[in-house]
């Protein structure tokens, strides 16, 4: 039988913290997802020593093959000269990857490992690339019913260049499960490190990935996407990017990884708190057929803080105090859960019916309901808020953050029964929504908000918005996978093999 390693991660959601992120000054709040992105790692049969096959499956020519070299205490990745095409990501996985993992065991427990050389897979759920195509081929309506008629890690047709993707965050969460992978199938770190919430092993693969995932992209981001595909969803803030600028320094490559990424080295100094989601209720999200370039949008907002510093300085400052608001009043209706989820149930059902601006008009409202539903709306106002202020960024920047086409249709989904918030995830934009919905034990049909909120956005015509199947994760970031156990995943990864 041949070793197998699965690992996947998770996609993101930033809901609130865009832009703020990139300072350690400031705190993002990020949702993982339901949909992850998986890496199958398993020994080749009758493959040559040192061989590492990668395949991604769902694209059209996406096989790549590297020659691993060992030489004293280091190690070459090369890609072989047959690969149609290059895929920087991979390459810089396996080379860091296979680097740090000479360092930590030394070069003979690596070799023996690749005897056989390795196969790897990588394959991502279906809400990472538009369906919209798919759903036509289908004649089927936008609605995520529909979405679970389509096979899971369904091919896109296309090449990996010309993907429409949905902005959950990919190449994190691609470069997360397979750097993860590799340090667990070379026994860098152990199974077992993936299946705690926090431990040394977890945060190597972090760092790791944060810095792969740096160097892949030529330049050290926010980081808050990989940290959602490693620890789930959470309160970030950035680690200083000077960690990593040695490494990054092409002209310093013979520098050992292990001292700077060693989860003992006190540069890293991003910090993870708890978030998760309040009970009964659930995000929902839509691709937006527009699209935007973030890095465009980010060093024009940054552009415009450096040349209006006071003025930006205190509208980053008004932001974070509605963040951290915001944060905590989710945080403290989880709380209110707890203490009295009979009553927090009933609150849930009330308001699911109504709009926010009725949540608090009824006088003959039970007492004990009342705190939750001030809680509830508190969340609410928060968040509009939220959206205004970056409103107010994007005008003083000249950069669409919230385009005036997602004000209207922002207004008009947060008017709606049920809908506690929402708004344009990360840098914003045009290509995606989220809003946080009430989702009751029981309701009738057509007084769902999930329903509801589909129905409208089948009929807006304005926009063309396509939903997502994404819920928030409960099971966290990173994590080890029975390759039987997730549906599709063993055929999706034999098709080409």
């Amino acid at each position: 039988m041949s070793r197998s390693t699965v690992v996947s991660a998770p996609g993101k959601v930033l809901i609130s913290g865009g832009y703020l992120v990139l300072d350690p000054a400031f705190s993002g709040t990020v949702v993982s997802t339901s949909s992850r992105f998986y890496t199958v790692i398993q020994d080749q049969t009758g493959q040559d020593a040192n061989t590492i096959r990668v395949r991604s499956p769902q694209f059209l020519d996406a096989t790549w093959t590297y020659e691993v070299a060992f030489e004293s205490a280091t190690v070459h990745v090369e890609p072989a000269s047959a690969n149609t095409s290059k895929n920087k990501f991979v390459h810089l996985a396996l080379q860091k990857a296979l680097s740090l993992a000479v360092e930590s065991k030394g070069a003979d427990p690596v070799k023996a490992s690749l005897k056989k050389g390795f196969d790897i897979a990588i394959v991502g759920d279906n809400d990472f690339y538009s369906q919209r195509a798919k759903l036509e081929e289908l004649k089927l309506p936008r609605t995520l019913e529909s979405l679970t008629k389509i096979p899971p890690f369904v091919p896109t047709g296309v090449h990996l260049s010309d993907v429409h993707k949905t902005g959950l965050g990919s190449s994190a969460a691609l470069i997360t499960s397979l750097t993860s992978a590799l340090l667990v199938h070379l026994a860098v770190i152990s199974e077992s490190s993936l299946s705690e919430d926090d431990s040394d092993g977890r945060r190597l693969a972090h760092n790791l990935a944060q810095y792969v995932h740096c160097q892949a992209q030529g330049k050290v981001g926010s980081g808050f996407d990989v940290s959602a595909a490693v620890f789930g969803s959470h309160l970030y803030t950035r680690f200083d990017p000077g960690v990593i600028s040695d490494l990054m320094n092409e002209a310093k490559s013979d520098l050992k990884l292990l001292p700077v990424l060693s989860p003992s080295n006190p540069a890293w100094n991003y910090r993870i708190q708890s978030f998760k989601l309040p009970p009964l209720t659930r995000i929902l999200l839509a691709d937006v057929d527009a699209g935007s370039d973030t890095p465009s949008l980010v060093g024009k907002v940054l552009k415009w803080r450096k040349d209006k510093s006071d003025e930006a300085d205190a509208l980053w400052k008004n932001l974070d105090q509605l963040n951290q608001s915001l944060a905590q009043t989710l945080l403290h209706l989880g709380k209110l859960y707890e203490e009295d989820p009979e009553n927090y149930t009933e609150t849930v059902k009330y308001i699911s019916t109504l709009q926010p601006l009725q949540w608090q008009a009824n006088p003959w409202q039970p007492e004990k309901e009342q705190p939750i539903i001030e809680t509830f709306f508190e969340a609410h106002r928060v968040s509009e808020q939220i959206r205004e202020k970056m409103r107010e960024m994007g005008t003083e920047s000249g950069v669409p953050i919230e385009p005036t086409e997602q004000t209207k249709l922002l207004n008009a989904c947060v008017g709606q029964a049920g809908v506690i918030g929402g708004g344009v995830p990360g840098a914003g934009g045009y290509d995606a929504v989220w809003l946080l919905v009430c989702d009751p034990v029981t309701s009738k049909p057509d007084q769902s908000p999930t329903e509801r909120i589909e129905y409208f956005w089948s009929q807006y015509k304005e926009l063309s918005l396509s939903p997502l199947s994404a819920k928030e994760s409960l099971a966290k970031g990173a994590r080890i996978e029975a390759l039987d156990a997730i549906p599709g995943l063993k055929e999706a990864i034999i098709v080409s093999a």
